[in-house]
């Protein structure tokens, strides 16, 4: 994709960087040509990478292990902003206190993996994935185990309660090697189908996202950069957050998307590849 000299001036002044990682910069354990060079690139100019991704099947910690195992890739836990741990924030901040697994009153129904239960409760929230008494709210994630008896206690919940209902993130389907499959934004719309309740997204397209970044960055808005592959999630949030944006035309979105979208970027490439001699041009 061509972008004129002015934009790419200031592109090269970019520092701080957040990465989508499915259908951006990889797709399962397959690292795309030229994300390790970029990211080699962000480190030389002294800028930082966060990876903000929507994927809550997988904490911080997971994705340090995947990051080196596949990858050969060394982060830090810091570095993985998930749709999860924008999640739990926000619980721990309007439910910590009521749904406390030492002294709370209530409970948190949730729908999600293994990985995502414990971390909700390694911070100390009293969850269940029942359908019973004293539920505060419910939470829909991104579930790879997903089951129907799953499907069907979260169904219970939202009929029988009148109870907030909270999805981690917005996105219909996950980029996988042989194409997609159903994320959380398509759990969510079969509850929707059956239930008539609307969930509130937590991940992006939310600027909290992004407010975050900068914050334990410290760098400026003008120095800041969403990089990703949705038009919907990613783009949309760094607009949100009122920095520039850049779509890569590896995953979801394509060239003809951008004609007529609610989501322009302020960068399209082709690739990885492209944004990283873009940057360095």
């Amino acid at each position: 994709m061509a972008q004129n000299t002015e934009s790419l001036r200031a592109l090269a002044c970019k520092k701080l960087f957040l990465f989508d990682i499915d259908g951006t910069i990889a797709v399962g354990d397959t690292l795309y040509d030229g994300s390790a060079e970029l990211l080699e690139y962000i480190d030389s100019i002294g800028g930082k990478a966060y990876y903000i991704t929507n994927n809550s099947t997988m904490s911080g910690a997971d994705y340090v292990a995947k990051f080196r195992r596949a990858f050969g890739l060394e982060t830090t836990e810091d570095q993985f902003i998930t749709s999860g741990y924008m999640t739990i924030r926000f619980l721990l901040e309007n439910y910590g206190e009521l749904c406390s697994a030492e002294n709370g009153s209530r409970k948190i129904f949730v729908v999600g993996t293994r990985s995502f239960l414990k971390e909700l409760r390694n911070n100390g929230l009293n969850i269940t994935e029942q359908c019973e008494d004293a539920i505060a709210c419910a939470v829909v994630a991104y579930d790879s185990e997903l089951t129907y008896q799953k499907l069907t206690e979260a169904s219970k919940v939202l009929l029988t309660m009148d109870v907030p209902f909270y999805g981690t993130n917005p996105d219909l389907r996950c980029p996988i090697d042989f194409g997609f499959i159903p994320d959380c934004g398509a759990i969510c719309d079969m509850l929707t189908a059956t239930t008539d309740r609307k969930p509130i997204y937590l991940g992006k397209p939310n600027r909290s996202v992004v407010d975050l970044c900068r914050e334990l960055s410290g760098f400026s808005k003008e120095e800041t950069l969403v990089v990703g592959d949705r038009l919907y999630t990613d783009i949309a949030c760094g607009i949100n957050g009122e920095v520039d944006t850049c779509v890569l035309f590896t995953g979801e979105a394509r060239p003809e998307d951008m004609k007529d979208t609610e989501f322009p970027a302020t960068y399209e490439f082709e690739n990885v590849r492209k944004l990283y001699e873009a940057c360095r041009s």
